[in-house]
């Protein structure tokens, strides 16, 4: 990193732990009293062995390898983008007066250019495609990708500074087929960890002249009632009254009831792409409601347009959201339309979803084999007996401590391992180790070069 790097990132890091988003720790009260640093509010650590399913880490790989066997089944690759983004590349893409552009997303300016920690994937995705001009490969793309987003905004259950997104796009056709397919992966998704109780709802929002027309009618609608709308959904009336559909306020959504209906404003093309769709979805079995309501929040979706939910998660109960953006490649720099649809999920989301319903968790995996060695010379030879075991394909581990022999049976009783292989200088002469089955207690003499395959022999 050169001068000006440097100077860079210091003046980044002063600006940012002035600001707000920085939660600093208490001050010490007294001399000598050495500040203790926590994860910044919005953020959290994940660990293995930790009560909750959205900070174990043995939780997220369970879901992240069950996501990406769906994903495989359906033939999706994955695909990973930067978290740095341009921020004109989001405000073109997410929509200029959104709230996530207007209030949410994390920026900042270096030289003439703008940059943004991405707070969402789609965009990214198909500035990937068009750069790398994946529409030369041959049939549609159809990608899927897992990583972290940030939005700048109030931390609450299920909503994080720093979370977590899950997602697939078929990017390079029109078919109604596509869309479906994109729905039938969503739920599989859901269906593959064990929660059943989920709720579709779907819509259609119709073509790019459909969505100026409802809006319009929307805005008449609600101005009438603009002063019993909170301030939130005033701003909105203003900007995107298509949000005011989404309010779980109880007065509003009474007044959403009599609203016009977005069906009403739908081109025929997109009533009729609609309703293969439906039929598509219904053949394959996958259950849904029709939801006259449901809307895309960002501005680039049009035509389909689903959102998966839990009720076992309360009030914040979306899961998964989606549709089709035919329309995105053009405001991210395409000289045509890029037909495509996706979804996108929250993976604080699903294990919140999932812990709600008691499904079961796998346990941190232990360690096959516990190594002690007793004294210097068979500590190092334990050290290269670890590393042969692993390589044999055993889970192995030892002490990195000189401890008397109670003090590591201790550990190896506390990290749950099958067996103990001891060594000490007489094993080394002999060339035989004593190996201890931890659950009985029995203990048998193994020459050391058969030591493995005794193991994998006996492994749980």
């Amino acid at each position: 990193m050169g001068r000006h790097d440097s100077l860079y990132w210091l003046e980044a890091c002063q600006s940012y732990y002035a600001s707000d988003a920085y939660n600093w720790p208490a001050r010490p009260t007294a001399p000598g009293v050495k500040t203790t640093y926590r994860s910044i509010e919005g953020t959290f650590d994940i660990l293995p062995g930790s009560a909750s399913p959205v900070t174990r880490s043995e939780a997220w790989c369970h879901v992240e390898e069950r996501i990406r066997a769906v994903m495989q089944r359906f033939a999706f690759a994955e695909i990973r983008t930067p978290v740095l983004e341009p921020l004109d590349l989001i405000a073109r893409g997410v929509g200029e007066l959104t709230d996530i552009v207007t209030k949410e997303m994390f920026s900042f300016e270096r030289g003439s250019t703008n940059y943004v920690l991405r707070p969402e994937m789609t965009a990214p995705v198909m500035r990937a495609y068009l750069q790398h001009h994946l529409d030369q490969r041959p049939g549609e793309q159809r990608l899927f990708y897992m990583g972290p987003c940030f939005r700048a905004e109030r931390p609450q259950k299920g909503r994080y500074r720093q979370f977590h997104q899950f997602g697939a796009e078929i990017i390079g056709s029109t078919d109604a087929r596509a869309d479906a397919e994109i729905i039938a992966c969503t739920v599989e998704i859901y269906s593959a960890l064990g929660l059943g109780s989920t709720l579709l709802r779907i819509n259609t929002l119709g073509d790019a002249e459909s969505r100026p027309r409802y809006i319009q009618a929307l805005r008449a609608y609600f101005e009438p009632f603009s002063q019993e709308l909170s301030a939130t959904s005033q701003g909105r009336l203003k900007s995107n009254p298509l949000r005011i559909l989404d309010t779980k306020l109880e007065h509003e959504a009474a007044l959403v009831q009599s609203a016009p209906r977005l069906m009403d404003f739908v081109d025929p093309d997109s009533r009729a792409h609609y309703e293969a769709v439906k039929v598509l979805l219904a053949e394959v079995g996958v259950p849904f409601v029709e939801d006259p309501f449901l809307v895309r929040g960002l501005d680039y979706y049009s035509r389909t347009a689903f959102e998966l939910e839990s009720p076992e998660i309360g009030a914040q109960s979306a899961l998964a959201g989606g549709g089709r953006y035919d329309l995105l490649s053009v405001s991210v720099g395409s000289r045509k339309p890029v037909p495509a649809v996706g979804f996108a999920a929250g993976m604080e989301r699903l294990l919140l979803a999932l812990e709600a319903a008691d499904a079961p968790w796998p346990d941190t995996l232990p360690p096959t084999v516990f190594l002690i060695g007793l004294g210097e010379s068979a500590e190092k030879a334990v050290f290269g007996l670890a590393l042969r075991l692993r390589q044999a394909g055993l889970r192995a581990t030892h002490g990195l401590r000189s401890r008397s022999m109670k003090a590591q049976m201790r550990t190896a009783h506390r990290v749950g391992a099958g067996y103990c292989v001891i060594v000490g200088d007489e094993e080394l002469a002999s060339g035989y180790a004593q190996v201890k089955e931890m659950t009985q207690g029995v203990q048998e003499t193994v020459p050391f070069d058969v030591l493995p395959r005794y193991l994998l022999s006996h492994r749980t």
